[in-house]
């Protein structure tokens, strides 16, 4: 029995373990496709599109006929006088009811026709909202997910630094005991070892905080496991980008929010305008009436009587209110053809900023990678010429602090790259999503 009841209380904690949703294979496209459906954002522009559209949903119902039935029942202790021929005569009787179903239909209105000619538009509006969101994901992850793979790449140099100190320092050792060199060989080459395995020890620490970002840019389970993909030569193709592509600020997500936004105000201009026009319904009715003197036999007999008409309400003299309203709708969209300019020229300046930050970084990573290759070639030759016996152990040991400098220099500028990649991308408007 106490096994039974441990099991029951440990249920639910086992059904949320294997609920839980997480990435089998850690590539770029993996850790975006699950951000776009379970980063926090991201659901709450999903739930915002529910809301958008039921809120038009809720607008457009005031087309569709509106029926009633109202009901109530009445006992008057006083019944109402009226004077005929100079003689007072009650009215009515002591107890009274009626059961009404009224209906009634707009025919035209400023409200309901707003809600139908901007349907359109507030649901696009919705929809760029999200694609802006989703935009802004992709690029964060994407930044998150680089910074991984770069400290992982860091990682795994400072494995190969540290597998080469701990020969140096183990031929250092010998040659001392040997009586070869001195004491000093042996003390530098455990100060670069040591210095060696701090740095990886740093870079470890800063591997968990990264990782941890990613899962948080992801919307991923902060105790999930997550591992990477690593492709030194993805990323490295990944880097490039055709720098003559033309800026088209249509492209641009904000752009289009931008003319959404203006084509509602449109529509508020008319509505404005639709002021002038009156409003019109039909409206029906049936009602059945029951009067008594005495409370029992009130249902006995109904008097029912019913009606249809036509409303029209037309709204004479404001005090220029309407007027006033027709300017402001004017101003308003007059003032988006400047948001628009604006947008346009802030639009550039962000291009012309990454575009000039990606060259840069690009010219850096070509200079950085060819500093790479000559680090290794000294760093070789230096290292057959120390064991030769005709290079000083500061030469060496400089030539490794070199060598590991340039790993560590080339390895950042393609992470550099990569992030001004990215922020090309988006002022081009050219992310996918």
């Amino acid at each position: 029995m106490s096994h039974l009841m441990f099991l029951v209380a440990l249920a639910p904690f086992v059904v949320h373990s294997q609920s839980l949703p997480l990435v089998s294979r850690g590539t770029l496209e993996n850790c975006i496709r699950y951000a776009l459906l379970h980063q926090p954002s991201m659901q709450q522009t999903r739930l915002d599109e529910e809301i958008t559209e039921s809120v038009i949903k809720g607008k457009l119902a005031d087309w569709f006929p509106q029926l009633n039935f109202n009901f109530n029942v009445q006992h008057n202790p006083q019944l109402p006088v009226a004077i005929v021929g100079g003689a007072p005569i009650n009215q009515g009787l002591a107890n009274s009811s009626n059961a009404q179903f009224s209906l009634s239909q707009t025919l035209f209105n400023k409200d309901v026709l707003l809600a139908s000619t901007s349907a359109h538009d507030v649901r696009t509006l919705a929809a760029q909202r999200s694609s802006s969101t989703k935009i802004d994901v992709i690029i964060n992850v994407s930044k998150a997910y680089y910074a991984v793979l770069v400290t992982q790449k860091q990682i795994e140099l400072l494995d190969e630094a540290i597998v080469r100190l701990e020969q140096t320092l183990k031929d250092a050792t010998t040659k001392y005991q040997g009586g070869i060199v001195d004491k000093t060989d042996y003390m530098r080459a455990t100060i670069s070892l040591n210095n060696a395995k701090a740095d990886r020890r740093q870079a470890e620490e800063l591997l968990q905080v990264r990782y941890t970002s990613l899962k948080e840019q992801m919307g991923y389970p902060a105790s999930g496991s997550l591992t990477l993909e690593h492709d030194s030569t993805r990323m490295e193709h990944e880097a490039f980008l055709d720098t003559l592509q033309t800026l088209k600020h249509e492209n641009r997500i904000e752009y289009q929010l931008l003319q959404t936004q203006m084509r509602l105000q449109e529509d508020n201009l008319d509505y404005s305008l639709w002021s002038f026009l009156p409003s019109v319904s039909a409206y029906g009715g049936y009602t059945l009436n029951y009067q008594s003197s005495l409370f029992g036999p009130l249902y006995n007999q109904s008097y029912p009587y019913s009606f249809v008409g036509l409303q029209v309400s037309f709204p004479i003299f404001q005090g220029g209110k309407r007027l006033q309203q027709i300017r402001q709708a004017r101003l308003q969209l007059n003032r988006f053809d400047y948001d628009l300019v604006s947008l346009k020229n802030s639009i550039t300046t962000q291009y012309v900023l990454a575009i000039a930050n990606y060259r840069s970084n690009l010219n850096s990573y070509h200079i950085l990678t060819d500093n790479l290759d000559l680090a290794q070639d000294v760093y070789r030759t230096i290292q057959l010429q120390y064991k030769a016996g005709t290079k000083s152990y500061l030469e060496f040991i400089s030539a490794e602090t070199d060598l590991r400098a340039a790993e560590f220099n080339q390895t950042d500028a393609l992470y550099q790259v990569l992030i001004s990649k990215l922020d090309v991308q988006k002022a081009l408007g050219t992310v996918q999503y």
